[in-house]
């Protein structure tokens, strides 16, 4: 019987979700982590100096979540053109 309960819950989180659910999806700091390019040690740093938006479950020192929409923000809001092609023109 619990297996069956644990195959179903895995069911729910493989439902497709539309764009705006997805991102409002939270990620753990390991996921997150990932998708930064970083230590997870980093990511707690800057969610203690506040540099990137918390959601904190079950109160003040529960655990620590992202939304993925934060984590997407702060990628596209770093990302830097380049000055000049680092190509050769022709």
């Amino acid at each position: 019987m619990a297996r069956n309960r644990t195959h179903a819950r895995d069911e729910r989180r493989r439902a497709p979700a539309s764009a705006e659910d997805e991102s409002h999806r939270l990620l753990d700091v390991t996921e997150a982590s990932r998708l930064l390019g970083l230590k997870p040690a980093t990511l707690y740093q800057w969610a203690y100096k506040r540099r990137i938006p918390v959601v904190k479950l079950f109160g003040k020192r529960g655990a620590l979540r992202f939304r993925l929409k934060d984590v997407l923000d702060l990628i596209n809001d770093s990302v830097r053109p380049a000055d000049r092609p680092s190509w050769p023109q022709r």
